[in-house]
């Protein structure tokens, strides 16, 4: 996966219009990772290319949060939109089976410090849920937003010591399918906890003396 202080050092491009019905064009796009050179392409233009479930989600994040900061041919980025510090949208997806078959492609960060021994018990819980010890994140990563709150809020929860990981797999599972057949699923709505507002980073130490 492309981790996102790569992305965030690129300049973001000069976008034209929103994200709209995209009609699919036979030009060849840029490889993945490489920066469109053309200067004014537009989004819509650039997402033409993309498969339709990434196309469906920029959408979605167009409209509640406005055009990306960035984009390449392989993904936008947006920075401070909600209670998010940044959010990646990836034209590749990643195939993920819990709690059922879908593909991992928008990816959303917080400011969190996650304890060194509870590294582990995250990575049971899902493998999605990535830790940024040194930078201080924490990010989930799925194909709808409110499963990213989901996975979080849950994550919290092991963090805190409210609930075991099987506890919290299935808790995700039972919200998932709830929110899937539009029934109340509270931690799909939002961020339950109160996000760090800073001194989340480990830059750990030496470990020879003097260095």
């Amino acid at each position: 996966m492309v981790r996102s202080d790569a992305v965030l050092s690129g300049a973001a491009l000069a976008l034209v219009g929103l994200v709209g019905a995209c009609t699919p064009r036979h030009a060849e796009t840029a490889s993945a990772g490489e920066v469109q050179s053309a200067p004014g392409t537009s989004l819509d233009q650039m997402l033409s290319g993309w498969p339709a479930k990434p196309r469906e989600v920029a959408t979605a994040m167009t409209r509640k949060y406005g055009p990306p900061a960035e984009q390449t041919a392989s993904m936008l980025v947006w920075h401070n939109t909600g209670p998010w510090k940044h959010t990646i949208l990836y034209r590749e997806e990643v195939p993920h089976s819990f709690p059922k078959p879908h593909t991992d492609l928008l990816e959303q960060f917080i400011d969190y410090r996650v304890p060194v021994d509870l590294f582990d018990e995250l990575a049971a819980y899902d493998g999605s849920v990535i830790v940024e010890r040194t930078k201080g994140e924490l990010s989930a990563r799925c194909d709808k937003e409110e499963m990213n709150f989901l996975a979080l809020n849950l994550a919290n929860d092991i963090v805190s010591r409210r609930r075991t990981v099987q506890q919290a797999r299935e808790e995700y599972a039972r919200q998932a399918m709830a929110f899937m057949n539009r029934q109340p699923a509270p931690y799909t709505e939002g961020l339950k906890f109160t996000v760090p507002s800073g001194g989340t980073r480990d830059p750990d130490a030496p470990v020879t003396p003097g260095m």
